[in-house]
C-alpha cells in the first residue's frame, strides 16, 4: 500500500516532463524516505537521479518498499491536466496493477495509469569521483547553453581555481561565457587545477530546463570525465543528471 498527497504539484510538473525527454520508461521506487528514480537513458550517455522526499508531501503513507514502472509519456499527459493550485494524491494498492492519481481542485478527477514490468538498472554512479565542483546561478548556465547552441553541437566546460567557463566553436563562429570568483553569479568554486571536458548540447538543452526547480545549481566534473548537474529544492526534491563527455579523436 502507498498513498501520498502533494499540494506543491509544481514539484512534479517541473521535473517529470524533463525526465520524460530523456527516458521513455521509468522504474520509481517508493519507501519511507520518498519516491526515487535512478535510470540511464537507452544510449547510456546520461543517467537521471531523481528524489522527491516524503517531507514534501502533505501526507505520506507506505508499507515497506514499492515499485512503480511507468510510461513517462502517460505520466506527463496526466500532469498536464493538473493545475498548480490543485492537490494530487498518488495511490497504489494490491487490488489493481495501476497507479491511481486523484486531482482535487474545483472538482475531483481520477486517472489511472497501468504499471509496467520494468527491469531495474542501477548505474554505478557512486563510483564517480569528481575533482572539481562549482555552484552558480542556474540562469547563467541556461544562457551559456543557449549561446553555445548558436554556434555548435557541443560545449566545453572548464573549471579553474578562480574561474568557470563554457565555450563552443563552430566553423566560423564561437561563443564563450565566464564566471569568476567574486562575480555575483558565482556561489562557490572548488578546483585545485584546470579541468575541462566537452559535452553534447543535445542533452544539456533538456537538462537545463530543471532550473525551474532551483535558482542555483552545482556542477561537478573532471578532465574528459562525466559531469554531474544537480538541482535541489531544499528538503523537498533533488534532480541530478550524469552526462558522459564527448571525447574527440
Amino acid at each position: 500500500m502507498f498513498k501520498a498527497t502533494l499540494t506543491d504539484v509544481d514539484l512534479l510538473k517541473n521535473s517529470i516532463p524533463i525526465i520524460s525527454e530523456i527516458i521513455d520508461e521509468g522504474l520509481f521506487k517508493v519507501d519511507k524516505s520518498g519516491i526515487s528514480l535512478l535510470s540511464p537513458d537507452r544510449t547510456m550517455v546520461s543517467v537521471i537521479d531523481f528524489r522527491l522526499h516524503a517531507a514534501a508531501f502533505e501526507s505520506y503513507e507506505v508499507e515497506g518498499e514499492q515499485e512503480m514502472g511507468l510510461n513517462m509519456a502517460n505520466f506527463v499527459s496526466v500532469l498536464r491536466r493538473v493545475k498548480s493550485t490543485d492537490k494530487v494524491t498518488l495511490e497504489l494498492s494490491g487490488k489493481t496493477n495501476k497507479l491511481k492519481i486523484t486531482v482535487e481542485g474545483d472538482s475531483r478527477r481520477v486517472f489511472e495509469i497501468p504499471l509496467l514490468d520494468i527491469k531495474a538498472e542501477k548505474p554505478p554512479i557512486e563510483q564517480l569521483a569528481f575533482p572539481g565542483r562549482v555552484e552558480v546561478e542556474s540562469r547563467l548556465i541556461e544562457e551559456g547553453i543557449a549561446d553555445a547552441d548558436v554556434v555548435g553541437d557541443s560545449v566545453v566546460f572548464e573549471l579553474k581555481p578562480e574561474v568557470f567557463s563554457m565555450r563552443a566553436r563552430g566553423d566560423v563562429s564561437s561563443a564563450e561565457l565566464a564566471i569568476a570568483k567574486g562575480d555575483s553569479g558565482m556561489l562557490k568554486i572548488q578546483a585545485k587545477e584546470s579541468l575541462a571536458a566537452r559535452y553534447p548540447l543535445e542533452y544539456l538543452k533538456k537538462m537545463i530546463k530543471a532550473n525551474k526547480l532551483s535558482n542555483q545549481m552545482s556542477i561537478e566534473l573532471g578532465n574528459d570525465y562525466p559531469m554531474r548537474l544537480d538541482f535541489r529544492s531544499i528538503d523537498k526534491l533533488s534532480l541530478s543528471f550524469i552526462l558522459a563527455p564527448r571525447v574527440e579523436e
